[in-house]
């Protein structure tokens, strides 16, 4: 996973409109390597994140990180999302899909077989 996809997928994706207020699950399971340029990019994406938030709507953001590096970036990232007042978004960090999954409100199992 590189830095370029991840601010790619932030700026494409949240940009739109139509998932405006939309809760967010990000899976980390099957990443091999993590590229990342420095630390501070983590803090850039977290305030990217919460700028793009839609004011007038509430969701959650969970991130399942079952390798140490993978759930400490994810926990930096919540930290920054937590600190910044104009994110909206709940963010979760999570080893499990079953413990995202009732964070969302949905079933672990449902997760597993991309039911939700």
């Amino acid at each position: 996973m590189t830095d370029e996809e991840v601010f790619g997928y932030q700026q494409t994706v949240w940009s739109r409109p139509d998932v405006a207020g939309y809760d967010e699950l990000v899976d980390m399971t099957e990443v091999e390597h993590i590229a990342l340029p420095s630390a501070d990019r983590v803090q850039q994406l977290a305030a990217l994140s919460a700028a793009m938030d839609a004011p007038q709507s509430a969701s959650k953001f969970a991130i399942v990180a079952p390798q140490d590096l993978a759930f400490g970036l994810g926990r930096m990232y919540q930290a920054y999302r937590d600190q910044d007042t104009r994110s909206m978004k709940q963010v979760g960090v999570f080893r499990t899909s079953k413990d995202a999954g009732a964070f969302l409100g949905f079933d672990g199992e449902s997760l597993k077989r991309g039911k939700v």
